[in-house]
């Protein structure tokens, strides 16, 4: 059975820095594209960032390029969120998403609150 969980979630102030993990059992990913994903209150989920089997691939939504950096490693089958200068509209529920045609898993999500 395949479990995505996520941790390292918290309150920060903002300008603060939080690290976030997802552990992945169950099945390997390394060839697949990790994603993090969040929802805030009250709005949709919106994607955060996405890097590829490799780990060579990275892509980030443009509210977050700059300050947040995703990566993995694949020997422990895990995917990190480093997030620096974090500002109170980061505030939102964090998921670690990994998908394909065939599949579809994602965490329970980790709380992150950016206070001002």
């Amino acid at each position: 059975q395949v479990h995505l969980v996520e941790s390292g979630g918290g309150l920060v102030q903002a300008g603060g820095s939080l690290r976030l993990s997802c552990a992945a059992s169950g099945r390997t990913f390394s060839a697949s594209t990790m994603r993090w994903f969040r929802q805030a209150p009250g709005k949709e989920r919106e994607f955060v960032a996405a890097i590829s089997g490799s780990g060579r691939g990275t892509d980030y939504a443009d509210s977050v390029k700059g300050r947040f950096t995703i990566s993995r490693d694949n020997a422990k089958n895990m995917v990190y969120l480093q997030m620096n200068s974090l500002k109170p509209e980061d505030t939102a529920t964090y998921y670690c998403a990994v998908y394909s045609a065939q599949y579809e898993y994602w965490g329970q999500g980790t709380q992150v609150t950016v206070s001002s």
